[in-house]
């Protein structure tokens, strides 16, 4: 099993990986071609009109890849599918042609309703969170599930507002997902996650900037966005869902926090100023990086590293035999410090001026004019 999970976690990925790359150029033609782009204007702040299809550049490739590879189990992961596929055409259509905002939640819930109730995918397990024994959902983990997923696919969709951002970001969540898999030999979860951080890697290479790419050529789009937080759920709670499973539940909520910290703060914030949670504004983390005068680049790439601080933070203590408990109590505190701090948000962009202060003045040294800030929507909501 070990041999051909080493053979399978290297060969079906790199195949992937470059599938992505290559059919990225053409498909990024058409997609201009009839009329599929992401147009500048209003809050948008890129220059050029941009192809929102990186979505179901990567998701097309890992689902028909998993099946050709005989990777995906389908009779595990049809539920998954059909979300997708839900998520996908509905994020297309939006990305063209502007679905309302209560119309999008209808398919969030429905996709949420297949996969917990379709793919038998429930939290039913919460783990000793309080210290006080194992905590069991019972009849309430169905709607428990469909709550958090709708959660993790509109927090996935609204933090999606800057040049590699939502990829990286979801690329180390993955990444995390897969080591637990392998660290308790669960190697055709670990195969599955291989291969669809291989084709959001790909996706990276138009999207994220670095030396060589001065602005993202690529977007994933609302369908992309979506389907990422929708599949972050599946695999959470899949590997999260027993006393034996590979992670337990307040490491899985260290891995996936800082999307939902985002959201929760900025529902929080907008509450408050009486304005609708979903209103438009520029109070996301990401945009205090941009304001306190981080380039795109470097903002995305620290972003996606205190994802990844995170996730040692919660798999790392419970390795060290730190009790969920502790976990739980300092994964709240994070939460209510973030939400306190983001209802004035010149204070993140103080504070990260005072932190990051020599590495602003260096940035701005090293990095030419990138013009305007950010690759995609300023905020989606």
């Amino acid at each position: 099993m070990l041999e051909q999970f080493t053979i399978s976690v290297f060969i079906p990925p790199a195949i992937a990986f470059l599938l992505v790359v290559l059919l990225i150029m053409p498909l990024r033609k058409a997609a201009r071609i009839t009329g599929m782009v992401d147009k500048p204007g209003g809050r948008k702040q890129h220059e050029n009109e941009v192809p929102p299809v990186g979505g179901l550049i990567i998701f097309s490739i890992f689902m028909i890849l998993g099946v050709i590879f005989d990777i995906v189990n389908f009779n595990k992961y049809w539920a998954l599918y059909a979300g997708l596929i839900i998520l996908l055409t509905s994020g297309a259509l939006d990305d063209k042609f502007h679905i309302a905002a209560k119309i999008k939640m209808v398919f969030h819930i429905v996709a949420a309703m297949v996969i917990a109730f379709g793919g038998n995918v429930q939290a039913a397990y919460l783990g000793n969170l309080f210290g006080f024994g194992v905590v069991w959902t019972g009849f309430m983990s169905y709607p428990l599930t469909i709550i958090a997923i709708v959660l993790l696919i509109n927090a996935m969709n609204l933090m999606d507002g800057m040049d590699g951002l939502v990829g990286g970001v979801s690329a180390v969540i993955f990444t995390w997902f897969m080591v637990a898999a392998i660290s308790m030999g669960w190697f055709d979860y670990a195969q599955v996650l291989a291969l669809l951080i291989a084709c959001i890697c790909g996706f990276l290479v138009f999207n994220m900037r670095n030396p060589w790419r001065r602005k993202a050529s690529l977007f994933l789009g609302d369908a992309g966005s979506m389907s990422i937080g929708l599949t972050i759920a599946w695999f959470a709670v899949l590997l999260a869902r027993g006393p034996h499973a590979p992670i337990e539940p307040i490491a899985v909520a260290w891995i996936i926090g800082f999307p939902i910290f985002d959201t929760c703060a900025q529902f929080y914030r907008r509450v408050r100023e009486g304005k609708h949670p979903f209103s438009p504004d520029r109070g996301h983390f990401h945009h205090h990086f941009i304001d306190a005068g981080i380039p795109v680049r470097y903002a995305s790439i620290l972003i996606i590293a205190i994802v990844a601080v995170m996730g040692g933070i919660g798999m790392g203590g419970i390795a060290l035999g730190v009790p969920p408990y502790v976990l739980t109590i300092g994964w709240v505190c994070l939460l209510l410090t973030h939400m306190i701090l983001s209802r004035k948000p010149e204070r993140y962009v103080w504070i990260i001026r005072k932190v990051f202060s020599r590495f602003i003045a260096s940035a701005r040294n090293d990095t030419p004019s990138q013009g305007k800030p950010i690759g995609g929507c300023v905020d989606k909501g």
